[in-house]
């Protein structure tokens, strides 16, 4: 007498997971939280990539994405204020408005020309965040006669 066995070899998702079938929502995003922690940890590459972020992120270094001018921003005016705009790779936008940069001792013209105040400088910079996610810009802010 044989037996024949349909025992698959292969793990359900639930075991991938290590959650039983009757698990919660909360349940199931815990564990694969866990696994995509695992994704990214058990590649040596990515690894010491995710190392590098998180030394930085301890030492509260700001890694800027990329560094732009006035010029690249796109210039919004509502009845309240004015507000230079930039596009973030994630959909959403870093921002400042007319009231944050003249706090700061910048001048903002309708057009969104800045001039700088009594600054001995011809330029400044100003890190922005992002709105949605963690990426920040440098504003370089040349000044314009």
């Amino acid at each position: 007498m044989v037996l024949s066995s349909n025992i698959s070899v292969r793990k359900t998702l639930y075991e991938v997971l290590s959650v039983s079938e009757d698990a919660t929502y909360d349940e199931i995003r815990a564990a694969y939280s866990v696994q995509k922690a695992w994704e990214i940890l058990r590649h040596p590459t990515s690894r010491a990539d995710y190392d590098k972020q998180l030394q930085s992120s301890r030492q509260n270094i700001e890694i800027i994405a990329s560094e732009i001018e006035v010029g690249d921003m796109i210039i919004e005016s509502t009845a309240d204020t004015l507000v230079l705009l930039y596009p973030c790779r994630c959909g959403d936008y870093f921002s400042i408005t007319k009231c944050e940069l003249s706090g700061m001792g910048h001048l903002v013209s309708g057009d969104g020309e800045v001039e700088l105040q009594a600054s001995d400088s011809a330029s400044a910079s100003i890190v922005l965040g992002c709105g949605s996610c963690s990426l920040k810009i440098k504003l370089v802010i040349n000044e314009t006669s």
